[in-house]
Formats: structure tokens, C-alpha cells, sequence
């Protein structure tokens, strides 16, 4: 495709929020006090149901590099999380980004994977490694082509109400053969979920 070829220079994009990400979720799981903490009904599965389960949307953030140039990220995300035991559990999510530099362009997203987590209270942080596709719609429209990707990432639930949580993310993608370099967008999700709970 001569609209492919014509791609040159992609660089990878800086995490820009990695290092306070690592940080906060680090000082969040290691945070004193509140380890044995409860709150209204258990968090943790019991024994007459078979695990946690969330749904949830939210605002994405990001940013992302192509063609050299760096473009902001703005989209909606949709999450759903099922924690079948005590500090392992599963997620699957669906983000569809905008860039802000060309309106033509965007980064859609599907991907699903382990998670690993703590309670600490009201609190649930949490680290997960995600797979699946990514589908970049390039400017103008020339072409619109899915890659495999990665995620790593992290963040925490909070228990607002009995049936709400709230969720600060980060996720850093790697997408595999995209032209001349891989992708690397950094997102961050602000989101609110519906908790199933007896």
C-alpha cells in the first residue's frame, strides 16, 4: 500500500505518566493501617457466590506518538473485571481514542488479560497485563489496519457506594509491527463502575 509506505519516522512515545504511576500505586499497596480495614459487606469473593464482578466507562486521556509528532489522546473506555479468588482476577476493556492533531485519526483498542490485586479497605489497587488488537485509522483515512499489542498496567478501585466503585489507570501499549517502530501510547482512565454484589 503506497499510503503505508509512505510512513516514516515513528519514534516511541515517553511515558510520561509511568514513573508517578508506579509510584502511587506502590505507596497505595504498601500503605499502613488499613490492610485488615472493612467496610459494609466484604469486598473479597465468598463462598456462596463465584467471584467479584464489575462493568464499567470512562474518560481516556493519553498521549502517543507518530510519524514523529507527538498528539494528545482524548476518548471513552469501557471495562468489566471479574476477581474469581483472593488477589487474582481477570479484565477485558474497550478504548476509542482520538488524536489531536488530526481528526482522522484514532486508536481503537481491545484487550483482555490476568490482574493481580490487594485490598486495603475501601481501596483495591491492582496490576495488570493485558493482549489483544489495536486498530489505527491513519490520517485521511488511507488505510485502517489492526496490530497485535500488549498492555502493562495498573491503577486502583475505590468502593464509593455498596454498588459503585470508582478506578484510576494506567496503561502503556506496545503495538507490535506498526510501521517502521512500534506505537507505544501511554493512556490514563478516569471511570466509574457498577459493583455486582448479593
Amino acid at each position: 500500500m503506497k499510503g503505508r509506505n509512505r510512513l516514516r519516522g515513528l519514534g516511541k512515545s515517553p511515558l510520561q505518566y509511568g514513573t508517578g504511576a508506579a509510584v502511587l500505586l506502590c505507596a497505595m499497596m504498601c500503605a499502613p493501617g488499613a490492610a485488615h480495614a472493612q467496610w459494609g459487606e466484604q469486598s473479597h469473593p465468598t463462598a456462596s457466590r463465584l467471584g467479584d464482578l464489575q462493568l464499567g466507562g470512562g474518560l481516556v486521556l493519553g498521549s502517543s506518538t507518530y510519524n514523529s509528532q507527538s498528539t494528545n489522546l482524548t476518548g471513552v473506555s469501557f471495562y468489566t473485571t471479574f476477581d474469581a479468588r483472593w488477589h487474582w482476577g481477570g479484565e477485558a476493556n474497550f478504548k476509542q481514542n482520538k488524536s489531536s492533531l488530526d481528526s482522522t485519526v484514532y486508536e481503537r483498542t481491545y484487550e483482555f488479560g490476568p490482574r493481580v490485586y490487594v485490598t486495603r479497605g475501601r481501596l483495591k489497587p491492582y496490576a495488570k497485563l493485558l493482549y489483544g488488537r489495536g486498530v489505527y485509522n491513519f490520517p485521511s483515512s488511507i488505510a485502517n489496519i489492526a496490530y497485535n499489542m500488549y498492555t502493562y498496567g495498573g491503577g486502583a478501585d475505590f468502593q464509593l457506594l455498596r454498588s459503585m466503585n470508582v478506578r484510576g489507570d494506567y496503561e502503556y501499549q506496545n503495538w507490535m509491527g506498526f510501521p517502521l517502530a512500534n506505537l507505544h501510547p501511554s493512556v490514563v482512565t478516569i471511570g466509574v463502575a457498577y459493583h455486582f454484589h448479593e
